[in-house]
């Protein structure tokens, strides 16, 4: 297991769409918001993003597929 340390900026077609959902049903991964504020405009949310760690760079790599812009915050931790 591993949690992943990102910061989430979401474009404004993004907005209403239930992506953190998405990623939970889709890869399985557990997402903790540390972090978020979002308007009509654009949001963003710093999370951490536990699980297995194919799984976890599953959905990173989905997030970026779909547009949103993923930043690692740091290296993902152990657990």
């Amino acid at each position: 297991m591993i949690a992943a340390r990102v910061r989430l900026t979401f474009p404004t077609d993004l907005i209403r769409r239930p992506v953190i959902a998405e990623v939970v049903q889709r890869f399985n991964v557990t997402p903790n918001i540390r972090r978020a504020d979002v308007t009509d405009e654009v949001g963003w949310i710093v999370c951490e993003l536990d699980g297995e760690e194919p799984a976890v760079d599953a959905a990173i790599a989905w997030l970026e597929q779909i547009g949103v812009d993923v930043d690692r915050l740091d290296h993902p931790l152990e657990s």
